[in-house]
């Protein structure tokens, strides 16, 4: 199938704004001015400042801001919100995330048990906001998808099948692009992105309490476990968390220390804080 052109510089410069996000989280990239990331990006500052405004929803200076620890500690004061109260002011919908809708299902205990034995998992990398991006379904949704810019695609593969040792696992990505589209979508899109959930019945209770929290929100481990009727299980509460397979969708990235530290992330803490400044960005 032949491009259309305007497909083709969307391309481009979805390529472009993920190498400038990527820069900007960089050591030193918080720092940078705008003419020496327009520079690196072979625009000029102008054009720089225009497109990325354009992709990200917010100037490259706001952006940088948005990815400091400052910015984490400023979410857990003037944004966190316990799941109760979300749930109380209507603030988690029906599990709306960016203009999308997210329709669950979970496999049964006994299904899990058996490591999903029999299962056919289809896959496929796609690129994404956060870099490539590895996703798996099944003909009832998405079940995992891992980011590799930190860990490398070998051990972003490694890691989604191991969960699930009894499964057939077929690349298949055009099975998958049309619920990818929709976990990703492109300004203005929208649409429901059905997820299965294979986990623990204990792993599955955290991750609905994850899919309640409100985008541009955040919330603590504490807070989960609370919600989940089992407030002495914070450290329980943090593996389900970090074994959270569906990441971005089931928003774990969200989860932050009580001292407003990002606390660890699966898949890097530039990834991570990457997620939290994108729907800053949305929700600003």
């Amino acid at each position: 199938m032949t491009e259309h052109p305007r497909d083709l510089e969307d391309s481009y410069y979805y390529r472009l704004m993920r190498r400038a996000i990527d820069r900007i989280d960089a050591e030193d990239g918080r720092s940078l001015s705008l003419e020496e990331i327009a520079e690196e990006m072979n625009l000029s500052p102008a054009h720089f400042q225009r497109v990325f405004s354009r992709w990200a929803g917010v100037s490259p200076k706001r952006f940088q801001q948005w990815l400091t620890l400052d910015h984490a500690k400023a979410l857990l004061k003037e944004r966190h919100t316990t799941l109760e109260t979300a749930d109380a002011v209507g603030l988690s919908g029906s599990g709306r995330l960016h203009d999308l809708f997210l329709r669950w299902e979970a496999m049964s205990p006994g299904e899990y048990a058996q490591g999903a034995q029999g299962l056919e998992i289809f896959w496929g990398w796609f690129e994404s906001p956060f870099g490539p991006a590895l996703v798996m379904g099944t003909g009832k949704g998405i079940c995992g998808i891992a980011f590799s810019a930190e860990t490398g695609p070998e051990p972003a593969m490694a890691d989604l099948k191991s969960r699930w040792p009894g499964a057939v696992f077929t690349e298949d990505p055009m099975q998958l692009e049309p619920m990818v589209a929709r976990a990703f979508p492109k300004a203005g899109e929208t649409g429901e992105v059905p997820l299965y959930l294979i986990g623990a019945p204990f792993q599955i209770k955290v991750w609905e309490a994850l899919l309640r929290i409100p985008t541009g929100h955040v919330t603590t481990y504490s807070d989960i476990a609370a919600a989940i009727g089992n407030p002495l299980a914070v450290r329980a509460v943090g593996t389900a968390v970090g074994r959270n397979p569906i990441s971005w969708l089931i928003p774990c990235h969200r989860a932050l220390r009580k001292s407003g530290g990002l606390g660890g992330y699966h898949w890097g803490l530039p990834v991570k804080r990457a997620m939290l400044a994108w729907e800053a960005a949305e929700t600003a």
